[in-house]
């Protein structure tokens, strides 16, 4: 649902064969894909085996999870960023955080550190992108995610929703010494087959997590589902327009 944000992000900075990118929180690895495909060198760390199982299935194939020259040296690692460390290799000149924030209280409160340790394996310069959900008002799915916040908030427990505010990324740059050097918003519909096919989308980002754990999985999908159906179109589709913004800032 995200690629027309890495699609503004890489052209925004050029991004091809001179990039070394480190990917932060890099998931199932579709950004990284994406990088590399313009010739970029990518490295990805996540804290999910999961997701960086999958990131290994999407980049290295054929190497096991292991480090393939024929993928121009894409590194997939379990982790932070002290993880992705490497002595014999040229520093980092593109460093992104594509999970978006402003959407969960604190759900940027662990960013600051690993951007603090991020920032010490690239050039002085380099670019560092940061992403977040854009306006409650432009974004359909926000309706859905407040579901995960009545939930938790009902019980007390987990992280409450809240809308994106204008200067959460900002913020988040100058906790990290970050200096600010262009903005952008991206439009980033999340359209799904049918229903059940949003729900499972929407399950898999990890955000209905703390509600499921305060009530439990069926609960938690019944409200998601009644959530949706102002989104239902009348072929059966689901779809909810977004728009989502993105930072950058630079190493000073």
């Amino acid at each position: 649902m995200l690629v027309p944000l890495y699609e503004a992000v890489y052209e925004h900075l050029e991004v091809g064969t001179g990039t070394r990118l480190l990917g932060l929180g890099c998931g199932s690895g579709l950004a990284l894909l994406m990088a590399a495909a313009r010739g970029a060198q990518v490295t990805g760390i996540d804290t999910d085996h999961a997701r960086v199982d999958l990131a290994r299935e999407r980049l290295l194939p054929d190497a096991s999870g292991r480090e393939s020259s024929r993928c121009g040296g894409t590194r997939l690692l379990y982790g932070g960023p002290a993880d992705a460390a490497d002595p014999t290799r040229p520093a980092y000149n593109l460093v992104t955080a594509f999970q978006p924030i402003g959407c969960t209280e604190g759900d940027s409160d662990g960013l600051g550190p690993a951007l603090a340790e991020a920032v010490r394996l690239a050039e002085r310069g380099s670019a560092v992108v940061l992403a977040g959900w854009g306006p409650p008002e432009r974004c359909a799915t926000s309706a859905v995610l407040r579901v995960a916040g009545r939930l938790t908030e009902r019980l007390r427990t987990g992280a409450a929703w809240r809308p994106a505010l204008r200067d959460d990324l900002e913020e988040v740059a100058a906790r990290a010494g970050l200096r600010p050097d262009g903005s952008g918003r991206v439009a980033c519909p999340f359209g799904y087959a049918d229903m059940d096919s949003a729900v499972r989308g929407l399950f898999s980002t990890g955000l209905f997590d703390p509600a499921v754990a305060a009530s439990d999985q069926a609960t938690v999908e019944k409200e998601v589902t009644e959530a949706l159906h102002p989104h239902v179109r009348p072929d059966g589709t689901v779809w909810m327009p977004n728009v989502f913004r993105y930072l950058v800032a630079r190493i000073p």
